[in-house]
Parts: structure tokens; sequence; C-alpha cells
């Protein structure tokens, strides 16, 4: 049986959010979109084509069973599952990539140390004119 890439995403999923899938698709539910909600819904889309490998894969092992004739009207059913399984498996490898991508930006980090407060330099202040003298010079 293969790999199953789904479940690996799975389990990043929970680490990433500290819970179980099934906690957090019951938490998402009731929240706004967002990266939960969309991580999960790569995590399903993943899965179904997950799934639409194993049925193709299967029924073309089916298809050209060894006991089983392959004649004219068969060679086309072979070649059209045969489409369909390398479809589901390109699906499947672009679903993975960008879930494994963005689960990947999302890592857990430690927020920043504390850096000290800077010292702050008072300037000297610039005392202004006073207003009667250069209201004074201005008339003359």
């Amino acid at each position: 049986m293969p790999r199953l890439i789904s479940s690996e995403i799975a389990g990043r999923i929970e680490e990433l959010y500290g819970a179980p899938l099934a906690v957090l698709e019951a938490h998402a539910q009731g929240q706004p979109p967002g990266m939960l909600a969309a991580l999960l819904a790569g995590y399903h889309d993943l899965a179904f084509a997950e799934q639409s490998v194993t049925f193709h894969r299967e029924r073309l092992a089916q298809l050209v069973h060894p006991e089983r004739q392959i004649g004219a009207h068969e060679v086309s059913h072979v070649l059209e599952c045969a489409r369909r399984l390398a479809e589901a498996v390109a699906v499947r490898d672009a679903q993975a990539k960008t879930v494994s991508a963005v689960l990947s930006s999302l890592g857990r980090v430690e927020g920043p140390e504390p850096s000290p407060a800077p010292a702050c330099v008072a300037a000297p202040a610039v005392p202004a004119p006073p207003a009667v003298a250069a209201s004074a010079a201005a008339a003359r």
C-alpha cells in the first residue's frame, strides 16, 4: 500500500495547532475563514485526490488483469482509466506540494526576545525668542 501523504499532513496540522484534527475541524466550523480553514480544506482536497489515485489504480489493475481478454473495445477503457490515473496523481502531487509549503511557512516560532529600551538622550531645549522683541523688530 502506498504511503498516504494526507496522513502526514494531518499530523503536521495537529502538531501546529496542538489539537486532534477532529477538534480542529469542529472549531473551524464556527469561525470565519482563516488559515486553519484553508489548511483543513487543503488536507481534504489532498485526501480526496489520494482516494482518486487509489480508485483509478485499482480499476486499471482490474482492466489489465492477466486473465481478462483485452479487445478493441477494452483498450479505450484502459486508456481512459490510465489518463484519469495520471490526472489524479498530478492533482495529488500539486495538492501535497502546496499544503506542505504552507505548513512549512507556518512553523511554530518563539516570540522575539525583548530588547533593552534604548537610552533616551534629551536634546537641549532651544529657548523661543520673546514674542514682544520679535514683534517690535518686525515693526521697525
